[in-house]
């Protein structure tokens, strides 16, 4: 009540009294008027002002209470610095390779976006200058972007994470470390003559790890900068504007590419990205260019061969990727008669799809005549049989070298 008391005197002495200057001077005194004032609504105005005060226990309670959720989000901040990532990559922390998955087959998510909005170039040394691209090289695949710089010059961390391996490679990497981030980005960076960080160690975007080298497989002093998801490489320019020193999007979402319905593990940032595909045995310029719905000659201008350069086992091709179901040949000419199982003679119902260059025997068995750039893959795939299958129907073995013109059963 004495604070209402107070409040109610207050109010009419601000309220009640109105003083009127009549602008003329009287022995040097102001003619005072006061007005009557209603006692009731003083009361009102003096209530209202108790029911809206703020007590120093309620202030002090939400001070308290932005204390603690500014803990809880610093707690959250560093979980994810602790286990950068941890779900996405089920725990795996290996320290001894690049790709944690090396030896370990694992599903690749539909899509998946990467906030690379807190990204710091890893140099620090005026103009930025790519002394070599990542694709393939020399026959060998070149996984990262080669940044120029001078033996000693800092490097710094792309952005907020935990060291995963710090470690010397001879013939490769030379003293190289790698960062993993909650973001799910790995970093890669190589050749570098010190190491400032310690593995396991947790780190901020643009904090100095180590100093730039010629170590490992090197020509001369330089970054070498690796961007990897689950282990698969990306190319960093894909990402990352390095004239500009920024991220080309805040996010970036990363699409397995589908062949036929089926994820292929080969990651794209777009419909028209440039992917790689490594060559199997028996692949031919043909089969490699009808598997990703693609031209020989767009193959041979992105690689810079000629259609009869000859490929190696495990030799990197570029393509570039699309969001493909490849369809049957339109040539495909379809027979509605139900197939008799070898088997138990009874009848499937399934319709066969007879390419227009196969010829079909009196005895019901199906022939293909070789063209140019056929395989035993791709015509075991045409027919949707296995090439050991094919070798039985023949009488041959997988490594026979097939002819032009020559007659192979399929069925």
């Amino acid at each position: 009540m004495r604070i209402h008391y107070i409040l109610l005197i207050c109010i009419g002495l601000t309220t009640g009294l109105q003083s009127n200057v009549n602008g003329q001077k009287k022995n040097d005194k102001t003619q005072i008027q006061v007005v009557p004032v209603d006692a009731a609504r003083l009361s009102q105005q003096a209530s209202e002002l108790m029911a809206n005060r703020v007590s120093p226990l309620k202030i002090a309670s939400d001070e308290l209470a932005v204390a603690k959720l500014n803990e809880y989000s610093e707690q959250l901040a560093n979980e994810s610095l602790m286990f950068p990532a941890d779900e996405l990559y089920n725990s795996n922390w290996d320290t001894l390779n690049v790709n944690p998955f090396a030896r370990t087959a694992i599903e690749f998510p539909e899509s998946y976006t990467i906030d690379c909005s807190t990204f710091t170039m890893p140099i620090n040394n005026g103009e930025v200058k790519i002394t070599s691209k990542y694709g393939p090289r020399r026959r060998r695949m070149h996984r990262g972007t080669d940044l120029k710089v001078q033996v000693g010059d800092t490097i710094y961390a792309a952005f907020d994470g935990k060291v995963r391996i710090k470690s010397f490679e001879r013939k490769g990497y030379g003293n190289y470390l790698v960062l993993r981030h909650p973001n799910g980005l790995e970093t890669v960076y190589g050749h570098l003559s010190k190491f400032i960080v310690k593995e396991n160690q947790i780190v901020r975007a643009g904090e100095p790890i180590g100093l730039g080298g010629n170590t490992g497989r090197s020509t001369g002093s330089h970054l070498h900068f690796e961007t990897r998801f689950l282990g698969k490489d990306i190319n960093p320019e894909e990402i990352f504007d390095f004239a500009n020193s920024t991220p080309h999007k805040d996010e970036y979402v990363f699409h397995n590419i589908k062949v036929n319905g089926k994820k292929t593990n080969i990651y794209s940032t777009s419909p028209d990205a440039i992917a790689v595909h490594r060559v199997r045995s028996g692949e031919t310029l043909g089969a490699i260019a009808r598997k990703y719905g693609t031209s020989v000659a767009e193959l041979c201008r992105l690689n810079n061969i000629k259609s009869t350069s000859i490929l190696s086992i495990g030799q990197p091709l570029q393509f570039r990727a699309k969001q493909i179901s490849v369809e049957a040949s339109p040539k495909a000419v379809k027979e509605t008669t139900p197939q008799t199982s070898a088997s138990t003679g009874s009848a499937t119902g399934k319709k066969i799809e007879v390419p227009i260059e196969a010829t079909q025997s009196e005895d019901g068995h199906v022939y293909h005549s070789i063209e140019p750039g056929d395989t035993l893959y791709s015509i075991a795939k045409k027919y949707n049989i296995s090439i050991e299958k094919l070798c039985e129907l023949n009488d041959m073995k997988d490594n026979i070298i097939i002819k032009t013109g020559q007659k192979i059963r399929c069925s």
